[in-house]
């Protein structure tokens, strides 16, 4: 696999882990109670980070393609 196929698979496991824990996010807010209390301010977090670093992958990617 070349590179720009390795960077492709992380921009996608970088959006799926970003959406997952969006959703987690979105269900414990919906539910309520003591893990939305205690995560979701964590989960928050960790959603900017993951998105963060899908939006470098992304500017890797086009900076190693060329466009």
């Amino acid at each position: 696999m070349d590179m720009s196929g390795v960077m492709s698979v992380l921009i996608v496991v970088a959006m799926v882990a970003t959406a997952a824990v969006l959703m987690v996010g979105v269900m414990s807010m919906l539910v309520g109670g003591r893990f939305n209390q205690k995560y979701s301010n964590k989960l928050m977090q960790w959603r900017v980070g993951l998105q963060g670093l899908a939006i470098v992958l992304v500017l890797l990617f086009l900076l190693m393609s060329g466009r």
